[in-house]
């Protein structure tokens, strides 16, 4: 079985964070195991307390400072495990019901990277 590690960078997100983790968690990619860092950037609205109540599901790390997204990130990095490594934004932007297809071509051993793309569509 593979490990997708699951890195959710966050800012001010206190409305979208628990129902981005939940549809995270929800969903089921056949073959894959998954694990969940998300790294709060030093949110300064209620973001923290409701990452409080995740701590026992998913690996949480606080940042006092903000220092952007590329920060996060380069933290939420360090601290995976897995064979592949998705970023998920907070906002709801983008649905975790497509990691399967995301996924899919490292079905292919000579595969190392897969990029999303919201404006080019479907190139499999």
């Amino acid at each position: 079985m593979k490990k997708l590690s699951v890195i959710v960078p966050v800012y001010n997100e206190q409305n979208t964070i628990a129902e981005i983790l939940r549809r995270i968690e929800e969903v089921t990619i056949p073959g894959w195991s998954k694990e969940i860092i998300v790294v709060d950037d030093g949110s300064k609205d209620r973001t923290k307390s409701v990452l409080k109540q995740w701590e026992k599901k998913v690996n949480v790390l606080y940042k006092e400072k903000n220092e952007g997204k590329g920060s996060a990130l380069s933290i939420g990095f360090k601290k995976t495990t897995g064979d592949v490594v998705l970023i998920q934004d907070a906002d709801l932007e983008y649905s975790p019901m497509d990691y399967p297809v995301l996924l899919a071509p490292f079905d292919n051993p000579q595969v190392d990277v897969v990029y999303g793309s919201r404006f080019l569509g479907p190139h499999l």
